[in-house]
């Protein structure tokens, strides 16, 4: 499981393709980890769709 909760600030590392206009933004964490066909996802703040945990990374601030 990630350590991945409700309000965490991340951003999208470079483990998927990330498009340009999502490089460097902040989203907000805004479900608990849920298993999505075996791969953990989170719900995202302005994202449509769920998006893997591990293709996250923890933003300070």
């Amino acid at each position: 499981m990630s350590n991945l909760t409700i309000g965490d600030k991340v951003s999208m590392n470079n483990k998927y393709y990330v498009s340009e206009k999502n490089k460097g933004v902040v989203f907000i964490v805004r479900s608990e980890p849920f298993d999505l066909c075996g791969t953990e996802c989170v719900m995202l703040e302005n994202y449509r769709g769920g998006y893997a945990a591990d293709g996250l990374m923890k933003v300070e601030g």
